[in-house]
């Protein structure tokens, strides 16, 4: 109550870690959330010793010690509480702020989820286009073979055909001439001729 009080007094951004004597960790923070308001702390503390350094060293280890511990201290209980552990210490407005956190998680997640499925869409459909211009060669190299094997065949049928003329295309053989006063050859168009003349 008192470190609400002063944040709304002073209109500070205030954080508050009590741990009881049983080493149970107690929080506060205001509108914004715990890690944000440490971290700040964090960078403005580390800034000013470089200005100003620790003359004890010791002691400062020391205080080094207890701050990374109560950090961790911190995140494990903040962890808890996103796997919905330990929800029953938390007032109505550390719930709210606590869905307003995982309300925004939650649209990054899914935001980012979008993108690698609309990658991987995008990836799958240069692979599509990919195969079907290759089968698209390989359907066309197929036709190109079967349009060779078809006109080899019928080269071959045709010389088939030519090298097998039937015998009554071929020139008759000229018989001889058993006649005396005969050249040796025996012409049948000559015996018709002299048949006739007979006649």
């Amino acid at each position: 109550k008192k470190a609400h009080e002063i944040s709304v007094l002073c209109d500070a951004e205030v954080a508050l870690l009590v741990f009881s004597h049983k080493g149970k960790l107690f929080e506060y923070s205001t509108d914004s959330c715990m890690e944000k308001i440490i971290e700040r702390y964090e960078r403005y503390s580390y800034a000013e010793r470089l200005q100003n350094p620790d003359p004890n060293p010791q002691q400062n280890w020391v205080m080094e010690h207890n701050r990374l511990k109560a950090r961790v201290e911190l995140l494990t209980t903040n962890n808890r509480h996103y796997m919905g552990e330990g929800l029953e210490l938390l007032s109505i407005k550390e719930l709210q702020s606590m869905e307003q956190q995982l309300d925004a998680s939650l649209k990054k997640v899914r935001t980012r989820k979008n993108e690698v499925m609309h990658e991987s869409i995008s990836e799958l459909q240069k692979k599509e286009k990919v195969i079907q211009e290759q089968n698209n060669i390989l359907a066309k190299q197929i036709k190109e073979k079967e349009k060779a094997v078809q006109q080899q065949a019928m080269w071959e049928q045709q010389n088939h055909e030519n090298n097998h003329v039937p015998t009554y295309y071929l020139p008759q053989p000229q018989l001889p001439c058993l006649n005396i006063g005969c050249n040796g050859t025996y012409n049948q168009e000559e015996d018709m001729r002299r048949n006739e003349l007979d006649l």
